[in-house]
């Protein structure tokens, strides 16, 4: 397999400062100190059974240690351990050099992991040979496909093979070093899994390297490692039908994963906070946890379980590969805000497709979200507003309320490039037509966060509408009729679901309120009128003038005793506070 790795060594030297020089040779020392005090047996036997240097260090407890030294490659921690092992056990030398060929293959524990080897998306075997070396790899990604990030939290997912041999390990030391001193005094509650080690071998190298720090962001890294061979933790709660984290026995540790003290001991600086899944502890196969007062999970399985050797190399022979690993950068959705008006009887709010074929010229949601994406670089965009209007509505006043909701933007505009989106939106002529040339602006465009959603539901349900309707009557407007109109104030009406919406809506009856009406007479006509009024949210403005064959009670025209009917209606206001005028 060896001739198959693409190898990518540290090619930089870095100078360093006197003082920086001392502080790396006292970490070595420490290092040093730390393996003199392994069992040499132990060591090799977990050399034997096919355990890369780094697993043999967290097996030991030595997580600390492994963090503080990012950029030491797998072949120096190696020297590292044997050099001090030769100096206490004569005949472990020749054991480690007929061992040493398994740092060229893969780690029968971790499956590769913590050794930086891997398959990539093209199916080429790479390894990484220091922690600096992998988060090389993940930054030039995020660089190359992000061009601005404040902040990050790191995800990983791991196949279920990982965390069951890691339980199989664990219980074999268990079984054969129990009884002895440094084991009882430290091992027993020290052992870290897989994907924990991970983490902290490559948070802190990858803060320097993208220049912000890790804590709980709208930004994700997620590295997904999969194999042919054994499933997720994803696919494995998928198949349970869902989320499932807990089982018999386990401790919940969402809120006590990363261990501030240790990060900040090995030189750690990020403002680092716990979230949902780019947390939990993946030892979910262990039978209970113990949380120590560094916050990390420790695993101490029950004390009747056993395993033999030989079943324990029956575990750890299923897989016979390194996993594939898929890195995937995803930013949460990002929100742009603001108030549009429509100008035009042909512009639905959003795509409006009849038996395929399309209705109106344009939509709000095409024009303004289609301005907005390309910007951003996002994936896809979703069109949000306070309420809507017919296609044959105009929408005037302050305008509507509306938010962009970008998934995964690349490109995080800034202020002054936001305003220069909207003079685009509002100078931009139709792909459809240009009938509708400036026919729907923009207004106080500007960056939310999801808060936009409060500002939005703010008041949502007791916001108030203003209308303003051309109305004809069967008979002449008399001026009791405009009387008896105006002097209506907070009447209730109570309308079932409009006829013309029923194929979409429930079958409902609702109370509605109206709160003013004022009534003007159109010159040159006798018959028709120009109703303003004002409304509860959700009322039925069409349905309420011409009374839907008695469906809303009372109507204008049950009011005033004749038919009446709707020619035009326009939204003149929506009183909300979201996106005003600064």
């Amino acid at each position: 397999m060896a001739g198959e790795v693409e190898a990518a060594e540290v090619t930089g030297v870095k100078h360093l400062s006197s003082a920086e020089a001392a502080a790396e040779e006292e970490k070595l020392r420490l290092l040093r100190e730390a393996v003199h005090a392994l069992p040499v047996n132990a060591v090799k036997d977990l050399w034997s059974i096919g355990a890369c240097v780094r697993c043999i260090f967290r097996l030991f407890g030595l997580h600390e240690l492994m963090c503080s030294h990012p950029s030491l490659s797998i072949s120096k921690w190696c020297d590292i351990l044997e050099d001090v092992m030769r100096k206490k056990d004569g005949e472990f030398n020749e054991q480690s050099h007929q061992e040493r060929s398994r740092e060229t293959n893969f780690c029968k524990i971790c499956l590769g992991i913590l050794q930086f080897l891997y398959y990539d998306d093209t199916g080429t075997l790479l390894k990484k040979y220091s922690a600096d070396d992998f988060a090389v790899v993940i930054s030039e990604l995020v660089k190359q496909q992000y061009q601005q990030i404040d902040s990050f939290s790191l995800e990983v997912s791991l196949p279920s093979a990982v965390t069951e041999n890691d339980q199989a390990v664990w219980l074999y030391m268990k079984k054969k070093y129990r009884h002895e001193l440094w084991f009882q005094e430290k091992a027993e509650y020290q052992f870290i899994s897989t994907k924990d080690i991970l983490k902290l071998l490559v948070i802190n190298p990858l803060q320097r390297l993208l220049g912000v720090k890790s804590t709980q962001s709208s930004f994700r890294v997620r590295l997904t490692y999969s194999h042919s061979d054994a499933l997720t933790r994803d696919d494995v709660q998928e198949g349970n039908g869902g989320n499932k984290r807990r089982k018999t026995g386990m401790l919940s540790c969402q809120n006590a994963f990363f261990p501030f003290d240790i990060l900040n001991k090995a030189g750690f600086t990020g403002d680092l906070k716990t979230t949902g899944e780019s947390v939990t502890p993946h030892v979910e196969s262990f039978d209970s946890h113990i949380v120590d007062g560094d916050g990390l999970t420790k695993v101490c399985p029950k004390e009747a379980q056993d395993l033999s050797c030989n079943n324990l190399m029956a575990q750890l022979d299923k897989v016979g590969k390194p996993c594939s690993l898929t890195i995937h950068c995803c930013r949460s959705s990002t929100y742009i805000g603001g108030r549009y008006l429509k100008y035009s009887r042909n512009v639905s709010q959003t795509r409006w497709v009849i038996d395929d074929e399309r209705m109106g010229e344009s939509s709000i949601e095409e024009i303004i979200g289609g301005a907005i994406l390309p910007i951003f670089q996002g994936d896809n965009y979703k069109f949000h507003a306070a309420g809507r209007e017919d296609i044959d509505v105009r929408m005037l006043g302050t305008g509507r309320p509306f938010l962009v909701e970008i998934q995964n933007a690349h490109q995080v505009p800034s202020e002054a490039l936001i305003k220069e989106i909207e003079k685009k939106i509002n100078s931009l002529e139709s792909q459809y037509s240009l009938h509708i040339l400036h026919q729907v602006r923009v207004k106080n465009l500007r960056a939310v966060g999801s808060q936009g959603w409060d500002l939005m539901r703010e008041g949502e349900a007791e916001k108030q509408k203003q209308y303003a309707a051309l109305v004809w009557i069967s008979r002449p407007v008399s001026d009791e009729d405009l009387q008896t109109i105006s002097s209506l104030k907070e009447l209730k009406v109570a309308q079932k679901t409009p006829i013309r919406v029923l194929h979409r809506r429930s079958p409902l009856e609702r109370e509605k309120i109206i709160h003013w009406m004022q009534v003007e007479r159109v010159s040159g006509s006798s018959q028709y009128l120009l109703l303003h009024l004002c409304t509860q949210a959700g009322t039925y403005i069409k349905e309420f003038v011409h009374g839907d064959f008695g469906r809303t009670q009372p109507s204008i025209g049950s009011i005033l005793g004749c038919r009446t009917e709707i020619l035009q209606l326009d939204v003149t206001d929506v009183k909300m506070d979201c996106f005003q005028e600064e």
